[in-house]
């Protein structure tokens, strides 16, 4: 009878621990809101953000407190994306906002994407984390891509991006990815590999988001793209290569984060530092089709 007993407390704890995996006491995750045909929609931006340091602090407390509709996570958990630097690092700075982010893989996180990334999205959100997937917000589509896994011509990320936009009307669209096609960034610079996406979205989208240079950068409009880059959320500042022949505005010295505020038609992007303050404002228009 004490053994039965014993059982049946032992087979209780195990679910009660199956129960818990979701982080919130075994209840399901809540869904965000449908912003698809929102008139109008608050969206932050920034990568490179998940590690140590004040630095990193300050940037992640301005985008708690604006309470943004949706949180655009551009990559990199330092220093190699384990569960345990998630835990330390990602989930206290914006792991409350983990229903309302649209994530992308960095490179530091990439190798251990199976102990680290996946796991710790499907904790926060329920289901897995695809490598490459599509949402609507406030008459936009918003594509999350990858820059890490393949994406030549005949790859499946490529095939599709290629099924996603065949027969779509319009542009307004914004993909996000980790490394960006063009940077003035004097570390990693340009990335020539990412020309098939880039070809795939020309005529299809006006914005791509990217971190992995830790500044921040707006370039002029290649085949109808703005790359924008938003890597200065709290890691070691890189420099700028000011001869740059695409980029228009950029700076090197200061963190911050991209403030995008989206209605059907029409996108205002602003750099903004930690106390506020706007650094670059700039206006993307698109045509629904």
């Amino acid at each position: 009878m004490k053994a039965a007993a014993v059982a049946i407390a032992f087979a209780a704890g195990l679910l009660a621990v199956a129960g818990c995996g979701n982080g919130s006491g075994g209840a399901p995750p809540v869904k965000p809101a449908d912003l698809s045909q929102a008139p109008r929609a608050v969206v932050w931006a920034v990568g490179d953000a998940a590690t140590a340091g004040p630095d990193a602090g300050r940037v992640a407390r301005m985008i708690r407190r604006a309470k943004p509709d949706r949180f655009l996570y551009l990559g990199d958990v330092y220093e190699n994306g384990t569960a345990a630097e998630f835990r330390r690092w990602y989930d206290p700075r914006y792991g409350r906002l983990a229903r309302t982010t649209i994530p992308t893989i960095g490179n530091h996180e990439y190798d251990n994407r199976f102990a680290g990334y996946y796991p710790y999205w499907k904790e926060k959100k329920g289901h897995r984390q695809p490598p490459w997937s599509r949402s609507r917000v406030a008459g936009w589509q918003m594509l999350s891509l990858n820059s890490q896994a393949a994406h030549g011509p005949d790859s499946s990320q490529a095939h599709w991006l290629e099924r996603v936009l065949d027969g779509a009307a319009g542009n307004c669209r914004i993909a996000i990815w980790h490394r960006p096609r063009y940077s003035a960034g004097v570390v990693h610079g340009v990335a020539p590999d990412l020309n098939p996406l880039w070809s795939r979205l020309a005529g299809h989208a006006r914005i791509v988001l990217s971190g992995h240079d830790h500044n921040l950068q707006r370039h002029r409009a290649k085949r109808g793209i703005v790359q924008y880059v938003a890597g200065a959320g709290g890691r070691g500042l890189y420099g700028l290569d000011r001869s740059s022949t695409t980029m228009l505005w950029g700076r090197d010295d200061v963190n911050g984060a991209l403030r995008i505020v989206l209605k059907p038609g029409r996108a205002l992007l602003e750099f903004r530092t930690p106390g506020g303050h706007v650094l670059d404002s700039s206006h993307v228009s698109c045509s629904p089709g």
